[in-house]
């Protein structure tokens, strides 16, 4: 596979996170790829002035608006902390419009969903953001559909992330679309995905349970489970997605990623939580029902034995590091 180009759009009050996960990501992927397979990474913005973030860091553009004449892979609209109120600049509009033709995969992070809205590329399309602002974006653009529960979200060639940490996960699905499970399993590793909180540094993304084989059917199960997070998965119905047997479904997964079924979709549900947690004032019980545990208690009793923590203790450690 050639240089894939990657762009990400940035602003006044861009997200920090938005910019620096995804580039983190692909910049990992470079050390683990040959030079003629990188990823070459450019932020584009409206001027070269340095933007301040959310967080005060500054950027500054590599390309502006008008010098951004050519064809990317890869065009990403970063988030900021809070929707646009009105419509943005008219000249990122004016570039962001032409999206399906500039680039062969184009999306968003967190509320630069609603700079694709503004620009009319959310119509009928499948997309996702923030869970705070999902209602705000169905609401804003009522042709989208909006899924407020899922951590990333493909629709053809637009792909569309959760709140902040989520663009993490959308580069490494976009690096195992690319570059098979393998790479994208030794970025996740690279990256320590869950920082090291009072249960220890354990690893809990889907990611690090990849088959090798990225046409593998076991990746249509995996894809399955996490975009249907909430629902109650059994060996069953998981065989039918791929019309094989239960029994055979077992092996072939074990032997693939290492762990059984029912360890993947645990792994799964304690991932969503774990950004839930991190991200949102939700209730216990809440997050427990929409990442399919059916109980707080039974989210509480998963997160002691894989963790090592309670989920009130995860998002209490979460938040003392954020004031630190």
């Amino acid at each position: 596979m050639p240089v894939q180009t990657v762009a990400i759009v940035v602003y006044e009050g861009v997200q920090a996170l938005d910019v620096a996960g995804p580039m983190d990501v692909f910049s990992e992927a470079n050390t683990f790829l040959d030079k003629a397979d990188h990823y070459e990474t450019v932020l584009i913005a409206a001027h070269r002035d340095p933007l301040r973030t959310s967080n005060g860091i500054r950027l500054v553009a590599d390309l502006t608006f008008e010098e951004a004449t050519g064809g990317f892979d890869i065009t990403l609209v970063a988030g900021a902390p809070t929707p646009p109120g009105a419509e943005p600049d008219p000249y990122l509009l004016r570039w962001v419009k032409d999206l399906p033709w500039r680039s062969s995969v184009y999306g968003s992070i967190c509320t630069g969903a609603f700079v694709l809205g503004y620009a009319g590329l959310l119509d009928d399309r499948r997309v996702t953001t923030h869970w705070q602002d999902a209602d705000a974006l169905a609401a804003k653009f009522p042709k989208a559909k909006v899924e407020p529960d899922l951590i990333y979200v493909r629709d053809g060639r637009l792909i569309t992330a959760a709140g902040v940490t989520a663009g993490i996960d959308l580069g490494l699905a976009l690096v195992r679309q690319q570059h098979g499970a393998q790479t994208a399993l030794k970025v996740a590793k690279r990256l320590v995905l869950v920082a090291q909180r009072q249960g220890g540094q354990s690893q809990f993304s889907p990611y690090l349970m990849a088959p090798a084989d990225p046409e593998s059917p076991m990746v249509r199960i995996q894809d399955h489970v996490m975009a249907n997070i909430r629902d109650r998965h059994t060996l069953e119905s998981l065989a039918a997605v791929i019309r094989t047997s239960p029994r055979t479904l077992a092996r072939h997964f074990m032997e693939e990623t290492g762990v059984t079924p029912h360890q993947f979709i645990e792994c799964a549900r304690i991932n969503a939580a774990r950004m839930m947690l991190e991200g949102s004032d939700r209730s216990l019980k809440a997050i427990a029902f929409d990442c399919g545990f059916g109980s707080a208690d039974r989210m509480r009793i998963v997160f002691k034995i894989r963790l090592g923590v309670t989920p009130v203790q995860y998002r209490s450690s979460f938040r003392r590091g954020e004031a630190e």
